[in-house]
């Protein structure tokens, strides 16, 4: 192919600057979890985006953080080596302030290779404090700083072109049609997960993990997929379950729904709790149920 460009792309950031909120609106399709809560993405999460001459593959990473237990050592490792094999850098910081020490380390550690500085969440604050935070950031190798609102979809456009602009010349890496590598299975467990982050206290959703033992597809009726929902401890379980299981069974309609609109077809789902101590800092079932190595 003539002038094709293509690359992969690493979207980095602290936790909640909205990184898998941008990875969807650049795809124009939900692909990422996304909570109000921090540190929602687990894994990698491969988004493939096309256009005539260039394709971009996006790594939306986990939010850059001090690992805490062995759950998220693992977390930081998946940023390494998207460090490692991406062709471009989108860096994601929020308008409120100059860049934190941490992220001042990060920049000096990515900036060899292309890097875009993305301000995200402009539409929350006063236009005139963007111009001094913009000014502030010249003063690193960025290729290019955009001022944006993932959510909005404000600036996302430019965005996108300069994206494309800034990967190198190359044949693509996937099928144009293709808009991810995962499996359905893997994002029908987000949608359970992302439902169990939205509807429970600041304790549970980090101490969950949800597991697709079975995933059914049938020719007539509906298909049908069994999960399982581990937790660190019996009192979690608990709350999870509910009085007389109303809570779960909220939590298993509104999911469902979310999962046929996914899959745009009709689901039968059984969810199941499980306890499982201190999975957190199980290095063989972390690798074993999340990054399945």
């Amino acid at each position: 192919m003539n002038n094709f460009r293509a690359g992969y792309v690493a979207i980095l950031g602290r936790p909640n600057v909205g990184k898998s909120t941008l990875l969807n609106t650049l795809l124009n399709f939900k692909l990422s979890a996304v909570t109000k809560k921090p540190q929602t993405t687990r894994n990698k999460i491969l988004g493939i985006l096309s256009h005539e001459n260039m394709q971009a593959i996006f790594i939306d990473t986990p939010g850059l953080l001090k690992p805490r237990y062995g759950l998220q050592k693992l977390m930081q490792k998946e940023i390494r080596e998207a460090i490692e094999t991406a062709d471009l850098f989108l860096l994601v910081v929020e308008p409120y302030e100059p860049p934190t020490n941490d992220e001042i380390k990060l920049i000096e550690q990515i900036i060899k290779k292309p890097t875009i500085l993305i301000i995200n969440k402009v539409d929350e604050v006063e236009k005139e404090r963007i111009l001094p935070l913009i000014e502030n950031y010249q003063q690193y190798s960025f290729k290019e700083i955009h001022p944006i609102s993932a959510l909005k979809n404000t600036g996302v456009q430019e965005l996108k072109q300069s994206i494309f602009t800034n990967l190198p010349e190359g044949e693509p890496y996937y099928p144009t049609d293709q808009i991810t590598e995962r499996p359905e299975k893997f994002f029908v467990a987000e949608l359970i997960r992302e439902t169990v982050f939205k509807y429970y206290g600041e304790e549970i959703p980090y101490s969950t993990l949800v597991e697709i033992e079975e995933f059914k597809e049938r020719d007539f009726g509906k298909n049908y997929i069994k999960a399982i929902i581990y937790v660190e401890r019996a009192n979690q379980r608990a709350i999870i379950l509910g009085r007389g299981g109303q809570a779960i069974k909220r939590l298993g309609s509104i999911a469902r729904e979310n999962i046929e609109k996914f899959l745009d077809r009709p689901v039968f789902l059984e969810l199941f709790v499980k306890v499982r101590e201190n999975w957190r800092d199980d290095d063989h079932f972390i690798r074993e149920k999340i990054y399945h190595h």
